[in-house]
């Protein structure tokens, strides 16, 4: 599926600096699914869509490469990146710890501002289109991230950006059922325990969600749990 043949993406406003501008323009519409995996991505159409020469294009190609977002292919272009089977269960073993720990240290350290952000996300998620996958999976990773936020540990925040960056590939691939009938009651799970500051519980309640979902993506991929 090619850029033109996505929904209309949001509007484009020229920064001062037009080559981060393009850079996290073209990483929200990967991150976001506008260009699903193997997606190509087309320099002089994203020029002229944007308004912008192909300089600051390419150079964001080039970040986005370095990223791990996007690949480039000898005879095909560049394209968004598709995850292996192996890739997939290598991040969600290391998601699985790493949400854990999220979770576990925002129990201990949420602000009341904090809470609220949390309770907003997961209303947000809650009350999102099952049609709509691309807005369920933005939505998802809003409320997973806002618990990043929520633990106020910046060693943290960097490695989860990485990590967010791999699952959203991996559930844009996959479409791995963002409306599973487990979703809510483990997204009220994870919650619960993080405003009930029971750093123990969330841990826990965080790493089953992962593990959940860890094991449908691998059915969908067809490798197994």
């Amino acid at each position: 599926m090619t850029l033109s043949e996505q929904p209309t993406p949001a509007a484009f406003a020229r920064p001062v600096l037009v080559r981060d501008g393009v850079y996290e323009h073209l990483r929200r519409a990967v991150l976001d699914g506008e260009i699903a995996p193997g997606g190509r991505i087309g320099e002089v159409e994203l020029g002229e869509r944007l308004g912008v020469s192909r300089t600051p294009i390419r150079e964001a190609i080039m970040r986005l490469t370095q990223d791990g977002l996007l690949v480039a292919e000898a005879n095909k272009g560049v394209r968004v990146r598709t995850v292996t089977a192996q890739e997939a269960r290598d991040t969600y073993t290391v998601r699985e710890e790493l949400d854990g720990l999220a979770a576990a240290l925002a129990a201990a350290a949420h602000s009341p501002a904090d809470a609220a952000t949390l309770r907003a996300a997961l209303d947000a998620v809650n009350a999102s289109q099952s049609q709509d996958y691309r807005q369920q999976t933005r939505l998802d990773l809003q409320f997973h991230r806002a618990i990043t936020v929520a633990a106020h540990n910046a060693t943290l925040s960097d490695l989860a950006r990485d990590l967010e960056q791999r699952v959203a590939l991996i559930k844009h691939q996959t479409r791995t059922y963002n409306a599973h009938p487990d979703t809510a009651a483990q997204h009220a799970a994870i919650l619960r325990a993080v405003l009930d500051r029971d750093a123990g519980a969330a841990r826990e309640a965080a790493r089953l969600h992962v593990r959940t979902f860890g094991t449908l993506v691998m059915q969908e991929l067809g490798a197994g749990a």
